[in-house]
């Protein structure tokens, strides 16, 4: 439900270009687990990109 309003939102991956090292979803998803749990970005679980 979530990703289906954020992934319009974000730009598109242009090529020729460097490709991303992490999944944006993955990204995403940290992003909203942190706001959601109110935890320090220390604190996220090993599931989550660095």
């Amino acid at each position: 439900m979530q990703w289906e309003i954020c992934e319009p939102v974000l730009p598109l991956i242009k090529s020729p270009g460097r490709i991303p090292k992490h999944p944006r979803r993955a990204i995403v998803n940290a992003i909203l687990y942190v706001v959601r749990s109110d935890f320090s970005w220390r604190q996220l679980p090993i599931d989550f990109p660095p």
